[in-house]
């Protein structure tokens, strides 16, 4: 009440007064339980198998309906990237291989990430890192590989690594 352009942003435990705070001027109300849920959905289609990038638009959408401020910021960044030409656009991602991914066993070459439009930067094996390791390595479970493309691309290459 004294100052309305202050944000107020309140934590609860579950959305059992999600509106009654919302009615009471929060400018957000953040329920622990929502949060903790979207964490354990992300883990488990993660486990699934479900490539990353779409596990986060699916995140991203449950908060977007969730939480008015959010909204604007993710609608946004996801407009504005693909405006981008693809150069800018690229980025890091990594992939651990577990246990039932499709590509432990297999080789890079055999796997042609490249023609996903992904170049492999490196291959991480307990504590070693091998830098933009050989076409010839066989990959094996546990492996974490750091993948370099668009977005898309990216996914394309995980599906490929995770589910053949």
């Amino acid at each position: 009440e004294l100052n309305a352009r202050i944000p107020i942003l309140v934590r609860t435990q579950d959305e059992t007064y999600y509106e009654k705070l919302q009615k009471a001027g929060a400018t957000e109300v953040v329920p622990e339980t929502l949060e903790a849920s979207l964490i354990m959905a992300s883990q488990l289609l993660s486990v699934l198998g479900m490539p990353v990038s779409r596990i986060v638009r699916r995140i991203q959408k449950l908060r977007n309906d969730n939480y008015n401020t959010l909204r604007h910021y993710f609608q946004e960044d996801v407009h504005s990237d693909i405006e981008k030409p693809d150069e800018s656009r690229k980025r890091l991602m990594s992939v651990a291989l577990h246990k039932g991914a499709s590509a432990i066993g297999k080789t890079l070459e055999e796997l042609e990430l490249e023609k996903s439009g992904v170049t492999v930067e490196s291959n991480r094996r307990n504590e070693d890192v091998m830098h933009t390791p050989l076409p010839g390595t066989q990959l094996k479970e546990g492996d974490v590989l750091v993948l370099f493309g668009t977005p898309e691309d990216l996914e394309h290459a995980e599906a490929i690594l995770l589910n053949g």
